[in-house]
């Protein structure tokens, strides 16, 4: 009876557990969105401009506002701010879920901190969940975000209108399109995403002081380090990503036809285009991701 109960007890906890790290992540990927695109859409035009179309990030600023005002500095929010949501709750969540299955093949580990290979196997599982939602939001979001820097007239009136659009266009598969390189992006930068907050979280947590419990200085430092970490990794296929998913139909062959064309015709520094604005995004917007996260999780816990 007793063993029965308890068996429903740890049901119940890892439920709830799962319950909040969702909801959290959410909170997060919110967060994120508010602080950071205006950063993300500087960088994806930067990504997918023509050669000269653009002198570096304050360019694009320049040219944006000129053109569109400040609300062209939003332009493709939608998606983001709609996908968004699930695209970071099913990455918390799927973390958690990584970290559990760590514990569930090691049963009789000595100690329960996580190596740093550990973590980063949660992380990089984190992003495979993920992507089923995040390639289609991407997708749409870069869509979006780089027309007006051309010759040509705005295809779509906005997030409706792209999906729409897309699915005539392609169906399932135009909407999907970039998932690979995507998962390209977000599997390796996911590990060093979490593996970089774990470590820099208990690094600035001052001593005899659990680094779980809820630190302000340490958590928003800790965010912004994770998400440079992430970024370090993820610019060449982020670049890769962005132009698959922005260029016309059959321009490229996949991920690899895409990496090949463009260190051909840009060189392999075209590889790295959109990188000062996404790390001038990469510790703000994360730190307010992880900020929202912890903050959010902290109430949960009281409330459930």
């Amino acid at each position: 009876m007793s063993d029965e109960s308890q068996d429903v007890k740890a049901a119940a906890k890892d439920a709830s557990s799962a319950v909040k790290s969702f909801i959290s992540g959410g909170f997060g990927g919110v967060a994120a969105v508010l602080v950071g695109h205006p950063f993300d859409l500087t960088k994806t035009r930067l990504q997918t401009a023509p050669e000269g179309t653009y002198r570096g990030g304050l360019d694009v600023v320049k040219q944006t506002l000129a053109r569109d005002g400040i609300k062209g500095m939003y332009r493709g929010m939608g998606p983001p701010i709609v996908g968004v949501t699930p695209i970071f709750a099913i990455s918390f969540w799927g973390y958690d879920l990584g970290k559990k299955i760590v514990y569930a093949v090691t049963p009789n580990r000595p100690d329960t901190n996580l190596s740093i290979g550990e973590l980063a196997f949660a992380g990089f599982f984190s992003a495979i969940p993920a992507t089923l939602v995040a390639a289609p939001a991407e997708r749409i979001k870069v869509v979006l975000q780089v027309q007006g820097q051309g010759k040509g007239g705005t295809a779509y009136k906005g997030p409706l209108d792209a999906v729409g659009g897309l699915y005539k266009e392609g169906g399932m598969r135009s909407l999907f399109r970039g998932s690979v390189a995507t998962l390209a992006r977000d599997g390796p930068g996911s590990a060093a995403y979490f593996v970089a907050y774990e470590l820099a979280k208990k690094a600035l947590t001052p001593a005899n002081q659990d680094p779980s419990q809820l630190n302000l200085g340490a958590i928003i430092v800790a965010g912004g380090t994770a998400g440079v970490a992430m970024w370090s990794l993820a610019i060449p296929p982020d670049t890769i990503k962005s132009r698959i998913q922005s260029a016309p139909q059959g321009t490229y062959n996949g991920f690899l036809d895409c990496i090949r064309k463009t260190i051909a015709k840009d060189g392999v520094k075209a590889l790295w285009k959109g990188f000062g604005p996404a790390m001038a995004r990469a510790f703000p917007a994360n730190a307010a991701t992880f900020l929202g996260v912890e903050a959010s999780r902290s109430l949960l816990d009281k409330l459930i």
